[in-house]
């Protein structure tokens, strides 16, 4: 059923996407926060990180200014929720790549076990869990505490377990174009209609926060999606 109103979500932004048709995020946001109770709404600088790709090549934050961003961390030895939390993803995924949004937002997962997850284990892990490369990204670093350090300075905590793995919460992170973080959601139970909601309004109402209202005939395409997702 959710995936069901995840492509009518779609199928409605579609339509919508357009510069003229924006609103303002801020609105937006409050709008989603008396809705989405496990979402919590920040406008801080996300922290810079320099990594690497499955391919060993360099990744660096800004590499991602521009586009939204939707990061999570995972490990691919986490025997439950880390497969569950990546399959939350590609479904949000799919819900923006049916959209022209599809080239203006960036998946990142980052692992928590650089030690273990090598480049080839993080190849094989997308088309696992129905991630699609194209705009999906799998990230690692050959420093062992480097992407633990960056989860930790966004208040993840983390605690050895047998055979070395480190338990963390699931948290996904919503990054602006300019490079802030905007929202963290928790868990596994959050709307992904609601994320996928929120991206659009980041990507198409930047301007509107700028100065820039979409002139006087801009219809209001948020009471359109409010309309479809609390009915």
């Amino acid at each position: 059923m959710r995936s069901i109103e995840i492509a009518a979500v779609a199928v409605l932004l579609t339509a919508l996407v357009s510069p003229g048709w924006a609103h303002s995020p801020g609105e937006l946001e409050s709008k989603l926060t008396a809705k989405e109770r496990y979402m919590a709404v920040e406008q801080t600088p996300f922290p810079d990180f320099v990594l690497e790709d499955a391919a060993g090549r360099p990744v660096l934050r800004r590499d991602f200014l521009g586009k939204v961003m939707v990061l999570n961390f995972i490990y691919i030895k986490c025997p439950d929720e880390c497969p569950l939390h990546s399959e939350l993803i590609a479904e949000i995924q799919a819900g923006v790549n049916r959209t022209p949004m599809k080239d203006l937002v960036a998946f990142v997962s980052i692992t928590t076990d650089p030690e273990n997850d090598t480049g080839e284990a993080l190849k094989a892990y997308g088309p696992v869990h129905g991630l699609d490369g194209a705009n999906w990204v799998f990230l690692t670093s050959k420093e062992p505490d480097a992407t633990r350090e960056l989860a930790s300075g966004l208040r993840q905590k983390f605690t050895a377990s047998d055979g070395g793995l480190f338990q963390h919460a699931l948290v996904t992170y919503l990054i602006d174009a300019k490079g802030r973080l905007r929202a963290r959601y928790f868990g596994l139970k959050f709307d992904p209609v609601n994320m996928i909601v929120h991206i659009n309004g980041l990507l198409h109402g930047d301007h509107h926060e700028d100065g820039n209202n979409g002139g006087p005939d801009a219809p209001s395409w948020w009471q359109r999606l409010m309309e479809l997702f609390t009915s």
